[in-house]
């Protein structure tokens, strides 16, 4: 049997997502740019995924803009906005919790001169929105929080934040990187008034290499991108139509059952932390009430184990799980999130990451479990002096 509990990092494409990438590669290979009918028919598919996201989020397809992925939508938000309003300010509140996406392109601007504004997070992973009120300035041109923390699953107050940003400082823009929260929460972002929204389609069933960056119209932004002018000059080169085809379908599929798929993780997600604490020395990371953190994610220490002692020996029986993320699982520094909620050294050292999608069956939770109890107890014994 296999347990794949690593859907943080990546997830399995849907059926239908494979079926339309490869008729796109083998049938309708046509460039979008293309004046003729297979360059009509190719541009096609990118107007229908543009459609299709746009519903999901109530927003105007033009506002939708395809890139390689969930790396570029966050560079592009942060050294566009930077960019474009470098005249008005050189200020810009980030989170102490961010992904290396968004928390390296923070560190070159702050090499440039920018000031980087780092906020706290509560031991539960969370930002206080008063905190961020108290730092905003009238030369901040951007405020950068994720909705969903990709280590530990907590759910950053996006709405309020958003909300009094619009209310008290309209010029600064408000990105949100939405990588791990895209297909398990309801976004709308004229309602939340997120400026600029970050996806990735490989986190929700879709290709790798492909994802979105929603722009809303009245937001001011560079290229970071130029050549051929494609999606109205704002990110240049060949459209990628496969991904972008499969991205469309993934999105309509996952976002249609979303409460669904939500109730189904947050069960597996429950059965699995109750197994773990019963392992004994076990700290759960994130909300203390499971259901006010994402569903698909749940970060514990199994104090005594290294996390990569207890990854390779789960692994060797066919379960999948992380070390945190699996962007940032080769940085010798640790992990940025674990130092903000201030875990233990004993802690930070034994993290494992368990995450789950709508295909994860409770039978693999099951399967976890019980190897759980079977390595547990003999890696201690090891381990400990």
């Amino acid at each position: 049997m296999e347990a794949y509990l690593d859907n943080a990092a990546t997830t399995r494409c849907y059926e239908e997502v494979a079926d339309i990438v490869r008729k796109t590669m083998l049938e309708d290979y046509g460039n979008p740019s293309a004046m003729h009918r297979r360059g009509v028919e190719a541009e096609q598919y990118l107007k229908d995924s543009a459609a299709a996201i746009a519903r999901i989020l109530k927003v105007k397809e033009k506002e939708i803009f395809f890139t390689s992925g969930g790396t570029e939508s966050n560079n592009w938000a942060i050294f566009g906005t930077a960019a474009a309003n470098r005249r008005r300010g050189k200020r810009i509140i980030t989170s102490a919790v961010e992904h290396a996406a968004v928390a390296r392109p923070m560190a070159v601007l702050e090499e440039m001169g920018f000031e980087i504004i780092r906020l706290k997070t509560t031991k539960e992973g969370v930002v206080d929105p008063e905190e961020l009120k108290a730092a905003l300035t009238k030369d901040t041109v951007l405020v950068s929080v994720m909705m969903v923390n990709n280590e530990i699953g907590s759910i950053e107050p996006v709405a309020e934040i958003g909300s009094y940003i619009r209310e008290h400082y309209p010029e600064t823009m408000f990105h949100v990187d939405a990588i791990q929260a895209f297909g398990k929460l309801r976004i709308y972002p004229k309602r939340m008034k997120i400026d600029l929204l970050s996806v990735s389609g490989h986190k929700i069933h879709g290709p790798k290499g492909v994802g979105f960056l929603y722009i809303d119209e009245r937001a001011k932004l560079s290229p970071i991108i130029y050549g051929g002018g494609q999606q109205n000059g704002m990110r240049s080169g060949t459209d990628n139509v496969p991904g972008i085809a499969g991205l469309g379908v993934a999105a309509a599929r996952m976002c249609a059952s979303m409460e669904e798929n939500a109730e189904h993780m947050y069960q597996l997600k429950e059965r699995l932390a109750e197994g773990l604490l019963g392992l004994g020395d076990v700290t759960i990371h994130g909300p203390s009430d499971l259901r006010k953190g994402a569903p698909h994610v749940l970060n514990a220490s199994i104090i005594g184990i290294r996390a990569e002692v207890l990854l390779h020996t789960l692994e060797d029986r066919n379960i999948y799980v992380s070390s945190g993320s699996a962007c940032s699982s080769h940085h010798r520094n640790g992990s940025a999130t674990m130092l903000a909620i201030g875990a233990s050294l004993p802690e930070r050292e034994s993290s494992v990451r368990f995450s789950f999608s709508e295909l994860t069956k409770e039978e693999e939770i099951d399967y976890a479990l019980e190897n759980l109890r079977e390595v547990v107890p003999m890696l201690r014994r090891y381990t400990r002096h």
